[in-house]
């Protein structure tokens, strides 16, 4: 005699079914490899991953270095890379392109200086007449100095000579050499910068802020979302709980690694190629934060509309959609 399922057993059989899928699709990865440039905010992902505080969402974590914006892109697009620092203004022209990008968090509200072997050249009516180094054509270096340059009345070409270099090493090395005036560079590179000439018995010196040059521009206490964490939307599809744990455990990590920023250099050095007293030496310039996209939106937006008065298709055409924001 088959004997009536009571309601406690129904329920309990109802409960399985639906957790057995649900654990099925939260499962964690068994690898996460977090990308990022060679930039400051990697130093939060290298030291996130070697303390361990990301060995909870995956069986494998590891942190790689991709060194220029079209490697970033070829990864993004062949699906080799779905965790991904990189510019806010390339997340926003993926995502408005329909490329399947959704931006995490912004990991750093700034980090881009004018460094030059004349002090003297502290501000931009100084540039006049002068020439700028300014790396990664396309990206967000040269668009952010371009609204710049036009908000004080400099016209490239005309007032000041800009030349374009494939990344901020050029940049160095050709200022290190005589050959420009100045150059716009991110951290590390500042730093670098300022130590190899040091050691020449050179001087280079951060002649403009570029962060607070920004504020003149999107409004008194403007911040400048330089870069932040993205995600593929297969990955977001694929681990829709993960996103939210791996910003908790960068936010945790921005922390450390402004509190120790010694060890934090200690353990990107190998990864960036670089000693780890340059990196230790960028972190303070660096304004590393970790704030999540939907609260960052407005100051994400004062960049977007700024960056694309001069031309709309550096974000696509348009300001990303609500679904962008993470």
């Amino acid at each position: 005699m088959v004997r009536p399922i009571t309601r406690r057993q129904a329920l309990t059989a109802l409960a399985a079914c639906i957790a057995v899928p649900r654990f099925a699709r939260a499962a964690p990865p068994r690898e996460l490899t977090l990308w990022g440039p060679p930039a400051t905010p990697s130093v939060t992902l290298a030291h996130a991953v070697a303390s361990g505080r990301l060995a909870p969402l995956a069986e494998r974590v590891a942190f790689r270095v991709w060194r220029n914006p079209d490697e970033m892109r070829a990864g993004l697009t062949s699906g080799t890379m779905q965790v991904v620092v990189m510019p806010t203004t390339t997340a926003a022209n993926l995502y408005t392109r329909g490329l399947g990008v959704r931006l995490v968090n912004v990991m750093t509200d700034g980090l881009l200086y004018v460094v030059a072997a004349d002090p003297s050249l502290a501000g931009f009516d100084r540039l006049r007449g002068r020439s700028l180094a300014v790396p990664f054509r396309n990206d967000t270096p040269e668009f952010v100095m371009k609204r710049l340059l036009r908000h004080h009345g400099l016209t490239p070409g005309t007032d000041l000579r800009v030349d374009s270099t494939g990344t901020p090493i050029e940049a160095i090395q050709l200022l290190l050499a005589g050959r420009i005036d100045a150059a716009l560079v991110p951290e590390p590179a500042a730093s670098a910068a300022i130590m190899r000439a040091a050691a020449a018995g050179k001087i280079v010196a951060r002649v403009i802020d570029v962060q607070r040059a920004w504020a003149e521009v999107a409004g008194p206490g403007a911040a400048l979302p330089q870069a932040g964490l993205a995600v593929s939307s297969a990955f977001h599809a694929a681990q829709p709980g993960l996103v939210g744990r791996l910003h908790e455990a960068l936010a945790a990590a921005t922390v450390a690694v402004r509190a120790e920023p010694a060890r934090a250099a200690a353990d990107a050095a190998a990864a960036f190629e670089l000693p780890a007293a340059v990196l230790e030496r960028s972190i303070p310039h660096s304004n590393l934060v970790a704030t999540r996209a939907i609260t960052a939106r407005p100051a994400l937006e004062t960049l977007f509309r700024t960056v694309a008065e001069a031309d709309p298709a550096i974000i696509g055409g348009r300001l990303p959609d609500a679904g962008f924001y993470l």
